[in-house]
């Protein structure tokens, strides 16, 4: 009788942890998907559309190649966008994922992940003010050539130290989730120091200047805990047994 009541307990358990319909590995094997297109989406538009188109410390070449590939760096706000969306739900499903290590770490962890992703979107705005500033409308006329490009430099500039502010929530709430992997028995611990590690390295952005300075070194132990996170959830995935449990 006291089994039967405990594994109908358990099951229970499970059905009010678990979302609706998706197991624990498809639940992993999603944030993998939507943390790849997060992270490439973010990539492409550093290298392949920004890091094309500013030139450091030359504001008339790089409104210049603004206004000469107008097209292209409009659609790189749209794949920024992309990249946010991904990474708001992938923030949920990590939630819903790390719940039943520590329900309220992993709340905190999401919702300073969330705060993160609100200030990376609005700092997006300062990406594409200069295509208003460069552009030829009524309240561009009102500033010289050279004063609209010094202006376009600047909100990039802004752009990027909005971004970085961004990191250094997102590094919070990566040390936190790093932790209840570590905790947790259906994730490696390793997979978890990696993403402590990275987390750290993220909030050397809570000064956005030294952040900047040690940003290859920061990113390149961030890639490699992402890269890790995303070919375990996605080839080996999670334990569903221990999860449950």
């Amino acid at each position: 009788m006291l089994a039967t009541i405990s594994s109908s307990a358990t099951a229970f358990d499970a059905r009010i942890t678990r979302p609706a319909g998706i197991s624990p590995r498809t639940l992993g094997r999603m944030i993998a998907v939507l943390f790849l297109i997060s992270m490439g989406a973010g990539i492409f538009v550093e290298i392949g559309i920004a890091g094309r188109n500013v030139v450091p410390r030359d504001p008339a070449a790089t409104a210049a190649n603004i206004v000469a590939q107008a097209s292209l760096y409009r659609m790189g706000f749209t794949i920024y966008l992309i990249e946010m969306a991904m990474q708001v739900i992938m923030t949920a499903l990590f939630y819903q994922l790390l719940k039943p290590v520590s329900a309220p770490l992993s709340m905190l962890s999401a919702v300073l992940g969330y705060v993160g992703c609100g200030i990376k979107t609005m700092s997006r705005l300062f990406y594409l003010a200069p295509l208003f500033v460069l552009g030829g409308t009524t309240y561009a006329g009102a500033f010289a050539p050279e004063q609209r490009q010094g202006l376009t430099s600047l909100l990039l500039q802004l752009n990027e130290f909005g971004a970085a502010i961004a990191l250094a929530f997102f590094g919070v709430s990566t040390v936190i989730q790093g932790y209840l992997i570590m905790r947790s028995t259906f994730l490696p611990r390793w997979l978890g120091v990696l993403s402590v590690a990275g987390g750290i390295g993220w909030l050397a952005f809570f000064a956005p200047a030294f952040g900047m300075r040690v940003f290859p070194v920061v990113a390149l132990i961030g890639l490699v805990g992402s890269v890790a996170m995303i070919l375990w959830l996605a080839i080996v995935g999670v334990d569903e047994g221990k999860w449950v449990a």
